[in-house]
Parts: C-alpha cells; structure tokens; sequence
C-alpha cells in the first residue's frame, strides 16, 4: 500500500469538488404488470443523462434488496431532485430515492 502524508492529503483535499448521491430505493409497484416498460424507460433516461455529463456514475443493484441503484450526480442537490422527480419510475412510484451531497476528487472513475 503507498505511503500518503498528511501534506499529501492537505494537498489533494483541496481539489474536492460537491457531487450528489441518489440511493434508488424499489417499492412494491416493481413486481406489477407493466413496471419493466417503466424501469427501461428510466434505463433510457440515465443513458441520456451520462451522456450530458450529469450522471457521471450509474450502480444498478440486482441483490434483492429494496436498495435498487446507485448514482452520482456532477449536479446540485436542488437540481438532482427535479431530475429525479421527473424520472418516470419514480413518478409511477416503482422507485423512491435518497439524494446526499458528497465530495469526490473531479476525475475519479471506476476501474
């Protein structure tokens, strides 16, 4: 494991900038007739978002759990709320969601 300093980290710390994290929450409706027509339309609508660089990272969650996806907004919260009040699962009621501001260093990406 490398060795980080604290001048190191005093360092990048100031290189943070605010992003949003939507935690995409199921509700019962997912297991209705019809709701796959939905999710794919949301799918639809995150790949556009990706594309306009306001979705930087998307985690679908497949586990079972309620817990149904993960997201990272280069947006303000304010912002990600409107986005995600407009997505059509949640306004179907097949997904809630969390939003939380967060700090992460411009660039990072998945491997």
């Amino acid at each position: 494991m490398a060795t980080i300093t604290d001048e190191f980290m005093r360092q990048m710390l100031t290189t943070t900038r605010e992003y949003c994290v939507v935690v995409l929450k199921a509700t019962p409706k997912k297991q209705e007739a019809g709701s796959e027509k939905i999710i794919w339309e949301h799918g639809r609508r995150n790949f556009a978002l990706r594309a306009e660089g306001i979705l930087s990272i998307v985690c679908p969650i497949s586990d079972g759990s309620d817990t149904a996806g993960i997201g990272i907004f280069n947006a303000s919260v304010e912002e990600v709320r409107k986005i995600m009040d407009e997505d059509p699962s949640v306004q179907a009621g097949i997904f809630t969601y969390e939003v939380h501001p967060c700090r992460s260093f411009p660039g990072d990406s998945l491997p």
